[in-house]
């Protein structure tokens, strides 16, 4: 897909090169429409293969296009925090609300830019912001809890799960969240259940399989903790990775 990109992109570069005069905005408009959908679309399929830093290039050559595109940038700023610069994506929100203070998509991102770049106070404060505007949306919940539970604020974390959970019934990634914290609660039993119910969705991820596998072992449950390892990695990485979890269960069995 990207060889796609860059041909279209060559073309338009050589038919603009062969007319000889200078580029009119109406053509460079239209080359940008025709470049779009292309890279739109070899975002969306970095993105699914996990090539955070590709999807966030394709999103940053739109974003060059049309640095107005609010929603251009928020789809940037997420695939830059998935690459691991989160503060970077978080400038890059600041620079729009500036224009936009009481944007909820703005807000909304921006808490998780500051959530992933440990600046946790500041990313409860923004997203308490912006799930006042967008009180419907629950991954704002969800992403409120993970907070409250690096804070320590406990029966806050609860209850903003179960509220995402009423908005998402079932949802695999508030349900992944809500296990991690019964399990940081020495919760065990009820952590395992938790994140059984989020491996078994259908759009459960091998993150939320992984932590399950960490709970079991914890919880004493080796053999299944491994089979789970073994489902999703590659052998060394499953090798090396099930000799950890059987290290857990020895530490929580005790002496």
């Amino acid at each position: 897909m990207k060889l796609g990109v860059v041909a279209v992109v060559s073309l338009g570069l050589a038919l603009a090169a062969c007319a000889g005069g200078q580029i009119s905005a109406d053509d460079d408009d239209a080359v940008a429409q025709a470049v779009e959908p292309s890279l739109r679309a070899a975002a969306a399929n970095a993105e699914a293969s996990q090539d955070y830093k590709g999807a966030a290039q394709h999103w940053r050559t739109l974003y060059q296009r049309r640095p107005g595109d609010r929603a251009i940038a928020v789809q940037l700023a997420r695939m830059m925090r998935y690459a691991g610069q989160p503060q970077l994506a978080a400038d890059l929100m600041q620079g729009h609300l500036a224009k936009r203070p009481d944007d909820g998509d703005l807000l909304a991102e921006l808490g998780k830019d500051y959530l992933a770049a440990d600046r946790t106070a500041l990313g409860a404060r923004t997203l308490e912001r912006a799930s006042e505007v967008m009180p419907d949306r629950w991954d704002l919940h969800s992403a409120l809890g993970v907070a409250y539970d690096i804070e320590g604020r406990k029966a806050e974390a609860e209850a903003a799960y179960a509220k995402a959970l009423a908005l998402a019934p079932g949802n695999p990634q508030v349900l992944n969240n809500l296990g991690l914290s019964q399990a940081l609660q020495g919760r065990i039993d009820e952590a395992a259940a938790t994140l059984t119910r989020a491996a078994d969705h259908p759009r459960a991820g091998v993150q939320i399989r992984q932590n399950l596998a960490l709970v079991l072992a914890l919880r004493g449950n080796t053999d299944q903790a491994e089979r789970l390892v073994r489902r999703d990695l590659p052998p060394e990485m499953a090798r090396a990775n099930a000799e950890v979890l059987r290290a857990l269960a020895q530490a929580a069995r005790g002496p």
